[in-house]
């Protein structure tokens, strides 16, 4: 087995205006853990013009050592300019274990860095553990539909994973924490771009994101039709929380697709999950295995949902939803 002598792990992070993106401070909070358990330093890459201004919120979050690279080339996600900045620190660095969101810029960028680097890939974990004996990552990831759990490792370093967004809860920011904030300057320049964005379109939503809800109600194809889901809103809305739904309800075109949940949506924790006419196939419980609490309300006693939900009603929806609305109404009026 190939050994490694690095005492670092390195993670990728992403920064918006507000500052650290919430899986990137998913990423610190098991990187602190793995970092702990090994001896290890935990370091983090922030690119972009703003890098500098996250970097000690980074530190705050578990963070020992943050990599800035403040080069406006880097500020939105362009993959060849992000894949070259991110290769030459790793090579920098040699770090033993590289963790990667699995989110839009880093499920593209991780494929990439691993071939750079010569390595494997351990991709879309949703649990990662570390194997005692030999100090390795082993990551734990769906497969076949979410209907098998795969336990993947690697023999190459350095290890590189990607983690499934909502797998972990961050840690709470502690501002007295110390660290070290170095700036990064890697040798890139236009000429790199190989593909550009043409045009951004920012679709409008006045909802709260399925990612960050703590309460979702989502519903299925049993609902029939578009207009039905006009109760999912309604009930999500006087919970405080974000609509959802299956994907047969979003690939019959009723709603949009940024409300799927599952294998090929989005991934959920919220503290409260509703379905409603949802049977719990295996693809769309990939995409709620976070959540708390599932309440599941259908009308076949042996739809799979009941297996995974905490509380189940089994009923008509159109006669249960709105006596359930009727009751939520009344108790938060």
């Amino acid at each position: 087995m190939a050994m490694n002598n690095s005492k670092l792990i390195l993670i990728l992070g992403e920064i918006n205006d507000q500052g650290l993106t919430s899986s990137t401070a998913e990423l610190l909070s098991i990187g602190r853990t793995l970092a702990e358990s090994t001896g290890k330093s935990l370091s983090i890459a922030l690119l972009g013009s703003m890098a500098h201004d996250f970097a000690k919120q980074a530190i705050s979050y578990g963070a020992d050592f943050v990599y800035v690279m403040p080069n406006s080339l880097l500020d939105s996600f362009q993959i060849d300019l992000s894949l070259s900045a991110l290769h030459q620190l790793s090579e920098k660095l040699s770090p033993d274990i590289i963790l990667i969101a699995k989110t839009l810029g880093g499920r593209d960028l991780a494929p990439r860095l691993a071939t750079r680097l010569e390595v494997g890939l351990i991709q879309d974990c949703i649990r990662i553990e570390l194997d005692a004996s030999t100090e390795m990552v082993i990551g734990h990831r769906p497969v076949f539909g979410g209907n098998v759990m795969a336990a993947v490792t690697s023999t190459q370093f350095p290890q590189i994973i990607t983690l499934r967004p909502k797998s972990y809860t961050p840690l709470e920011p502690d501002g007295s924490r110390q660290g070290t904030i170095e700036e990064f300057q890697p040798s890139i320049d236009a000429s790199f771009i190989k593909t550009r964005i043409i045009e951004s379109i920012r679709e409008e939503n006045d909802e709260v994101s399925l990612e960050d809800a703590k309460v979702v109600v989502a519903g299925g194809r049993g609902l029939g039709d578009a207009a039905s889901f006009k109760d999912i809103q309604h009930l999500a809305k006087l919970l405080g929380g974000a609509p959802g739904a299956s994907r047969a309800a979003v690939d019959a075109g009723w709603v949009p697709h940024l409300w799927q949940i599952g294998l090929t949506g989005k991934t959920i924790s919220p503290n409260l999950y509703i379905t409603v006419a949802i049977s719990g196939a295996s693809q769309h419980m990939a995409g709620c295995y976070g959540a708390k609490v599932i309440v599941a309300i259908n009308k076949d006693s042996n739809a799979p949902i009941f297996k995974d939900a905490q509380f189940g009603v089994v009923g008509d929806w159109q006669n249960v939803l709105p006596a359930f609305i009727d009751t939520i109404r009344e108790l938060t009026n």
